[in-house]
């Protein structure tokens, strides 16, 4: 199964977060996993944050950061081309949709057309409407 990994759950997943095993699991059962190339940044800033309010540890963040590298380097990631951004004007099924959500919903439906079926992973309760909406699995399956 080719899994699409937004940056939600690659999130928790890098925190440690409960929901992150869930995460970790999904993308090792997958034959392939690919993303956008906002969720290296968006991961990035969010770690970021998060050690700026104290949350995790300058040491926590700098591992966080490494895992991230590592897995993107064994994942397809897309750029924000045209044809994501034309489609990220878009209406989607179940609105409203915030820019980054509409940017990785985008890349779903490019990396939908070019490789077939895919399982949409995410924790963001709008993405994975709109994902359903569009007709994808979703992992994991019983989020809430």
């Amino acid at each position: 199964m080719i899994v699409y990994a937004e940056s939600s759950a690659v999130l928790a997943w890098l925190l440690g977060e409960p929901a992150g095993e869930d995460a970790r699991a999904a993308m090792e059962r997958a034959t392939r996993v690919v993303t956008s190339a906002i969720t290296a940044v968006e991961c990035a800033r969010s770690l970021a944050r998060a050690r700026a309010d104290g949350r995790i540890e300058p040491a926590e963040a700098l591992a966080a950061l490494r895992l991230l590298d590592v897995a993107a380097g064994n994942w397809d990631v897309h750029d924000l081309s045209d044809q994501v951004l034309a489609r990220a004007r878009t209406r989607f099924p179940v609105e409203p949709v915030r820019t980054l959500d509409s940017l990785h919903l985008a890349t779903v439906a490019v990396f939908h057309e070019a490789l077939g079926p895919l399982a949409v992973l995410s924790h963001d309760d709008r993405v994975r409407a709109n994902a359903a909406a569009l007709g994808l699995e979703l992992v994991p399956s019983g989020h809430r």
